[in-house]
């Protein structure tokens, strides 16, 4: 969907590793945004971007789905581990803020640009929400205080902002050659002092045999390895996308150390035609940011910081639900869009 392709949710791997990851503020866009204490006149109010409020209860909705997504990534109760420094409770609320500061942002740009739902898209945002509140314990609607109408209305604000991402990338170029895509799989030496260089050298040069070479010098982590257009430093991709099968280039110097590559297969093509739709997707986000960042760059940021700061996911144990986000893929898929 183009939830999936604008990568919406950072992947439930991540979780497992949240204690790498700093949040200083929130990230909107390309730009990290810092979200002032205030004291809004609407106390349930969490934050605000220009004049849209955020609701206390759109972000705990948010809020628990994460909690249990995040919390049970691969079959793990994750809940019951200690990651240090910053708590997963608290990665769980960073990401909420920062996704939903981003879904405004994009309503934000929508009503600009005039855009709004159609009836068939409202209607849609209504069924999901009918589903998805059924799906409710009392437990869970009372912790989060929503109805059935406030789930309609997150809904609708998330098909929202598809719908905007969808309009503004129309249009991209979806031609992508076989060249540009290209990717290919080869051996690599890379070592960063010139006098290893300069053995590397020699030996290959005597018809010692590349991989042996490679295990004695290289410095990379792999030997072998695949390779699309923009891994390599400039002077290297131009080399190795150049070399035939069983080639061998010369010492290739760089800025930061020296490359010699064997090529082993010049056209990877199954892994060729997956890069063509992650350069499809590039294009697409590329499009999109440059109007997106304009407006984020000039967007007023402040948060309820004493009220977030309230909120907890302590004895939340009969608070399962999961599935807002799998209930709006069942509704408003590709082929409801087009």
């Amino acid at each position: 969907s183009v939830r999936k392709k604008y990568n919406r949710m950072i992947g439930l791997l991540a979780a497992i590793s949240f204690a790498t990851v700093s949040l200083t503020g929130c990230k909107v866009g390309n730009t990290q945004i810092k979200l002032e204490s205030i004291r809004l006149s609407n106390n349930k109010s969490v934050f605000q971007i220009n004049d849209y409020k955020c609701s206390l209860k759109l972000a705990k909705l948010y809020l628990c789905n994460y909690r249990n997504l995040y919390g049970s990534a691969y079959g793990m109760d994750l809940w019951q581990y200690d990651f240090g420094e910053e708590s997963l409770e608290q990665y769980v609320k960073d990401v909420t803020i920062q996704e939903l500061s981003r879904i405004a942002c994009m309503d934000l740009l929508a009503e600009e640009q005039e855009m709004r739902l159609t009836d068939a898209e409202s209607d849609l945002a209504k069924k999901a929400a009918k589903e998805y509140f059924a799906s409710l314990s009392d437990a869970e609607k009372s912790y989060m205080d929503v109805h059935e109408s406030d789930i309609q209305e997150a809904y609708a604000s998330y098909a929202l902002a598809e719908k905007l991402y969808r309009t503004m990338t129309e249009g991209i170029d979806e031609e992508v050659s076989d060249d540009e895509a290209r990717v290919i799989r080869v051996q690599q030496i890379y070592v960063t002092d010139a006098g290893i260089a300069k053995e590397v050298q020699k030996k290959l040069k005597d018809g010692e045999d590349f991989a042996a070479v490679a295990g004695t010098y290289n410095e990379k982590s792999k030997i072998e390895t695949t390779v699309a257009r923009g891994d390599y430093p400039q002077d290297v991709e131009n080399i190795a996308f150049n070399l035939d099968n069983d080639t061998c280039s010369e010492m290739i110097e760089t800025e930061d150390g020296f490359y010699f590559i064997k090529c082993l297969n010049k056209l990877e093509e199954q892994l060729t035609e997956e890069n063509k739709s992650n350069i499809r997707i590039k294009r697409e986000k590329e499009q999109f940011e440059d109007a997106y960042q304009s407006f984020v760059d000039s967007a007023a940021f402040e948060m309820n910081d004493s009220l977030w700061k309230e909120i907890t996911l302590e004895d939340t144990s009969d608070i399962t639900t999961d599935s807002f986000f799998d209930v709006y893929d069942k509704y408003f898929t590709e082929t409801d869009q087009t």
